[in-house]
């Protein structure tokens, strides 16, 4: 076996310089995915978040076969599954859960017989789908609703449903197409527990697509950012928001753990100090074990530097402690903190400044 070969049997699912092209209506070519390289981890979840027609549902639609790369290669558990064909393809396909952002429930079926759906298609005998089905209903916490119809329960009940039918044929991986983003917040928050109870308990690879950055904050413990078809950043989740390297993800970051800039802070912004904009606008981030240090207070009391909190948070992410705080202090004294901070471990970031 070739050290490809081996590499691509040691990852759940590894995207292999992947590319997929579609001919537009009225001619021309449209690249919905460039050269895309990524390996997720067996029994990690993760996160790939993008904007709309960033391309991440095509990437996620690959792993199941829906969707065949113009060209590369995407490996899954060993399996090449754009060459799989016919009863290679479906025994891929057991191993691969989706949950649809829409929950794709039938109607006419009750939660039971949702659930027993995919079992009844593999050919399972009957004797054997009951039992399974009961376990499964337990698992995501139906038993109430267990024969009530899809237009009896609410949306966080429909995709528990949804989950449990993904789960179904004891798969290795499990798909997650903006699973939440119909959902409310606190149903939201209730779903996300239930993926890591599943990717705990079950062991499961959780491959998940967002365009939320709290989403993969709350659940992920890897990320990779998708813009224009290309992954222009990944990594573990606490390294991304802890120094975020591409503009896409520091856009996607703003709306999370504290670091928006008030409004009338952000309308007065330049990019040079000047022109009486005499205070610099920095982000601080504090990570690991200084997240909670008073580091703010003790560069005043080292330096002297009057410094003045903006907006900030500090957080858990991955398990682990997280701060962000947007903060001014005087621009002739910026280089000095932000020395000082950064000797102490912290990460800084001058954002412009202000009046």
């Amino acid at each position: 076996m070739s050290t490809d070969e081996e590499k691509a049997q040691g990852a759940a699912i590894r995207f292999e310089a992947v590319s997929k092209s579609y001919t537009k209506p009225g001619g021309g070519r449209f690249d919905a995915l460039s050269d895309v390289s990524l390996e997720v981890e067996p029994g990690t979840i993760t996160g790939i978040i993008g904007r709309s027609g960033a391309g991440k549902s095509t990437l996620l639609r690959m792993v199941n076969g829906l969707e065949v790369p113009s060209s590369g290669r995407v490996v899954v558990a060993g399996h090449d599954v754009g060459a799989a064909r016919g009863a290679d393809l479906r025994g891929i396909r057991r191993e691969v859960g989706m949950i649809f952002q829409h929950f794709n429930l039938l109607a006419s079926r009750s939660v039971r017989e949702n659930i027993a759906l995919p079992l009844e298609v593999a050919g399972m005998p009957k004797a054997r789908i009951t039992p399974r089905v009961d376990e499964l209903i337990e698992r995501v916490g139906l038993g109430v609703q267990a024969d009530r119809y899809p237009a009896e329960l609410s949306g966080g009940q429909k995709q528990r449903v949804g989950i449990a039918r993904a789960l179904a044929t004891n798969p290795k991986v499990l798909l997650s197409d903006e699973a939440t983003s119909a959902l409310d917040p606190e149903t939201t928050q209730t779903v996300l527990q239930l993926l890591r109870d599943i990717n705990r308990d079950l062991g499961l690879t959780v491959l998940l697509i967002t365009h939320e950055m709290a989403v993969v904050r709350d659940i992920a413990s890897h990320v990779a950012v998708i813009d224009a078809g290309k992954i222009v950043e990944a990594g573990e989740t606490y390294d991304v928001f802890v120094r975020p390297g591409h503009p896409t993800t520091r856009s996607f970051l703003s709306g999370v753990t504290g670091v928006t800039l008030p409004e009338f802070v952000a309308s007065r912004l330049q990019s040079a100090p000047g022109d009486g904009a005499d205070q610099e606008v920095i982000r601080v981030t504090f990570a690991g074990t200084h997240a909670t240090d008073p580091m703010l207070a003790l560069l005043g009391r080292d330096l002297g530097v009057s410094v003045n909190i903006l907006a900030g948070a500090v957080e858990e992410i991955s398990g682990r402690p997280f701060g962000n705080l947007l903060v001014s202090l005087p621009a002739g004294r910026g280089a000095e903190a932000r020395a000082y901070l950064e000797r102490h471990n912290l990460f800084t970031e001058v954002l412009g400044y202000v009046g």
